[in-house]
């Protein structure tokens, strides 16, 4: 409600410098802030906006090789392109709607083309530092939180020409930040797949793909499970690789000029649809689109002038046509796949009949599913989920509040969690501290089943996996997934270790997707509460448990928790909210999700004991006496 009482006048009128807009709504520019945790956190951001200049050099023709440097929070990036001319250093880093790429000759298919994604870096860092080589001269700018601090004059040089960036996100905009190199080397892996040949050094280790997107696809799966080799299909502007597999799910990676368009778009829907229809058309056959898709894994990549792009981080594909004046997304796409994939299946029989016999496996099971898929809905009406098993959130990640603006919408979707938590106590603890905005509690009886090896019938047969597939709204897949984070809160002992297994295994089984785009965390919570008359710490590990003892002295009261109940909901609020530590569910590229799944709930139950043993955060001796 509005105060009636606030005035507006000509002081209510404000104008902003870049440098303060940027820093007052950095997730217009940048998305969600975070602290590292998750892939799509801003400061993956910051470093993809400076690559992607290196990126736009190196499709134009000049520099083969990119050197970045991430250590102790600090980010160093080394292109040998052009470099910026010398005289323009510090307007293309602190003036907005300042750049090369508005001139079509001299940046054609890039990735960006608004002025804004190094000034955005620049503002958003504690400090920020750009180096331009150029035919023998050099120029240096040092900026601190977007204001230009020293500017160097220009100096004799004999660094090959490029551009060197170093910059250091403000911890005051990215609290308690830190880089996980699993989440910086996808995305360099992303930059060589979309261009073949250029070298990317990260951290002293050489990126290079001399295939494109078959590399891309020979990375991502398991040559075992493959039901026929990738296929590989180039043309100008268009590139295509897929294969199926025997895992469940739709594995989908897009690519505009170069960037991982997470959240898909126009190419990625035209590729959808316009591979099914091929399909259709190939085998004379009308095939349900879920069976052609089903346990697709496949990667299409374009390459379009002035991309339009539905927010700042580039990470969907707005409509457009490829080329001014030209088709459109969708039949640019279309004619290419009804062409070239034609082409390939009628030259190569063997492929076709295996795809033919993959989709008719996938049609099988989901008929064989049918009558058993309705009855568990009817179950999960029954079982009135919303009461007993889910405490929702105001927030549905599939409604968008007419009110709301779609920045604001997309921003709420991103923050929108679903708690999995196991008792009673811990539970109730969560749902009184929550954030009832957008945090969710979903409340497990007991352990799960070890789903391993099972088909996905158990999901639909087993009360606590069709419940949790109803709770998330994944039956038909991620499209229309209520939840951004799924985060599993188990105690820190042998039990919850193994809860938090069970359900991973139930994910990686069953929803892959979920854990390849980096939706499912777990929940750190502390281990110790250290405190005095005057100061309170929470402590998640021995080491910061002794630091507290040290800091506060004189015996101070130590307190360990055995359990998430025992933690008042007052001290869980600290625990789930801006501050809130979670760890990312990552799967190694270079290991299958089968194989990950024999090796930890196969039968080999000595091995898991010492995997949970020696990943448990509590004392060894304690952990060793209940094993």
């Amino acid at each position: 409600m509005a105060d009636q009482n606030s005035s507006y006048n000509e002081d209510s009128i404000r104008s902003l410098d870049w440098r303060e807009h940027i820093r007052l709504r950095p997730g217009m520019y940048i998305g969600k802030l975070g602290d590292g945790s998750s892939m799509d956190d801003g400061i993956y951001i910051l470093v993809k906006e400076v690559v992607d200049n290196c990126i736009d050099e190196y499709t134009m023709g000049f520099g083969k090789r990119v050197d970045i440097k991430i250590a102790d929070g600090q980010v160093s990036i080394r292109d040998y392109g052009r470099g910026i001319p010398l005289g323009k250093v510090v307007d293309v880093v602190s003036k907005i709607n300042t750049g090369a790429k508005y001139d079509s000759k001299a940046f054609q298919k890039s990735v960006g083309l608004n002025g804004v994604g190094t000034k955005a870096v620049n503002a958003l860092s504690s400090y920020f530092k750009v180096e331009s080589y150029r035919e023998g001269k050099s120029k240096i700018a040092e900026f601190e939180k977007g204001v230009l601090i020293k500017e160097h004059k220009e100096a004799e040089t004999t660094q090959a020409n490029g551009t060197l960036v170093i910059f250091r996100p403000d911890d005051s905009v990215f609290k308690h930040y830190h880089f996980i190199s699993e989440y910086v080397e996808n995305q360099i892996w992303n930059y060589c797949f979309l261009n073949a040949g250029l070298t990317i050094n990260y951290n002293g280790r050489n990126f290079l793909s001399k295939n494109g997107l078959l590399d891309l696809l020979t990375r991502k799966t398991n040559p075992e499970t493959m039901r026929y080799p990738i296929v590989h299909l180039k043309g100008n502007d268009i590139e295509v690789a897929f294969t199926h597999t025997g895992d469940y799910g739709e594995d989908l990676y897009s690519f505009v000029n170069g960037q991982h368009t997470t959240q898909g778009g126009t190419h990625q829907a035209a590729f959808r649809e316009a591979f099914v229809k091929v399909i259709r058309d190939f085998f004379k056959k009308d095939y349900d689109a879920a069976d052609v898709r089903q346990s697709i894994c496949a990667a299409v990549s374009v390459r379009v002038q002035e991309p339009v792009f539905e927010s700042q981080t580039k990470t969907k594909l707005g409509s457009q046509n490829v080329w001014e004046q030209g088709p459109s997304m969708r039949t640019f796409v279309h004619d290419f796949l009804a062409k070239e994939l034609d082409n390939f299946l009628h030259k190569n029989s063997a492929v076709a009949e295996a795809l033919k016999k993959r989709i008719e496996q996938s049609e099988r099971e989901r008929k064989e599913l049918s009558g058993i898929r309705k009855l568990a809905n009817e179950r999960a009406k029954k079982a009135n989920l919303h009461n007993k098993k889910l405490r929702d959130c105001r927030i549905h990640l599939n409604d968008v509040p007419p009110s709301k603006s779609k920045d604001d919408f997309f921003q709420k979707q991103k923050e929108s969690t679903i708690f999995i938590t196991e008792g009673d106590s811990a539970s109730g603890s969560i749902t009184k501290s929550r954030n009832v905005e957008s945090q969710a509690v979903f409340s497990l009886r007991g352990k799960p089943l070890n789903c391993f090896g099972l088909t996905k019938k158990v999901v639909y047969e087993n009360e606590e996996f069709n419940l949790l597939q109803h709770a998330l709204n994944i039956e038909e897949g991620l499209e229309d997934l209520r939840y951004n984070n799924i985060v599993i809160a188990t105690d820190a002992d042998v039990d919850g270790m193994h809860i938090r297994l069970l359900l991973m295994t139930f994910f990686l089984q069953f929803f892959p997707d979920l854990v390849r785009n980096g939706h499912v965390y777990i929940l750190e919570t502390p281990l110790f509460r250290v405190r005095n008359k005057q100061k309170t710490f929470y402590c998640y590990d021995e080491a910061e448990k002794q630091k507290a003892v040290k800091e506060l002295g004189n015996k101070p009261e130590i307190t360990r928790f055995k359990g998430l109940g025992e933690i008042s909901p007052e001290e869980f609020a600290l625990f789930i909210g801006e501050d809130m530590r979670k760890e990312p569910v990552l799967i190694n590229q270079e290991e299958h999700i089968q194989k990950l799944l024999e090796y930890y709930m196969g039968k080999n139950t000595p091995q898991r004991q010492v995997f949970i043993i020696d990943n448990l955060r509590v004392e060894k001796d304690f952990v060793e006496e209940v094993v």
